[in-house]
This record gives structure tokens, C-alpha cells and sequence, in this order.
């Protein structure tokens, strides 16, 4: 029962830690743009390869 007087503390800091992180991140705009990246995956980036020039694949 003596390791409460440590652990309990320890969860709360941990806790208030946790949620002035979680206001910091609102405040500075992490969750403005909800859709955004689910749009993004749809379209594709991929750039055109001009003719002539070789086309690299970053994958190999």
C-alpha cells in the first residue's frame, strides 16, 4: 500500500501531462485540417517525366 503514495502522483502528473500537451497541439492548429489528408491520398503527386529523359523509380 506505501507504493500508492508514489504512484498516484506519478498518474496524475503523467495525466496533466499529458492533456497540457493535448491543449498545446489545439491550440498551435494540429487539428485545423481534418480532411485534408484524407483528399490528399486521392489525388496523385506523381510529376510527369518529360520526353527524352529517363524515368527514375524511387522504389528500386
Amino acid at each position: 500500500m506505501g507504493i500508492l503514495i508514489y504512484l498516484i502522483p506519478i498518474a496524475l502528473a503523467l495525466g496533466l501531462l499529458g492533456l497540457a500537451v493535448f491543449l498545446w497541439a489545439l491550440k498551435s492548429g494540429q487539428f485545423d485540417d481534418l480532411d485534408g489528408a484524407a483528399h490528399r491520398i486521392l489525388f496523385d503527386d506523381d510529376d510527369e517525366v518529360p520526353p527524352g529523359e529517363p524515368h527514375t523509380d524511387p522504389g528500386r
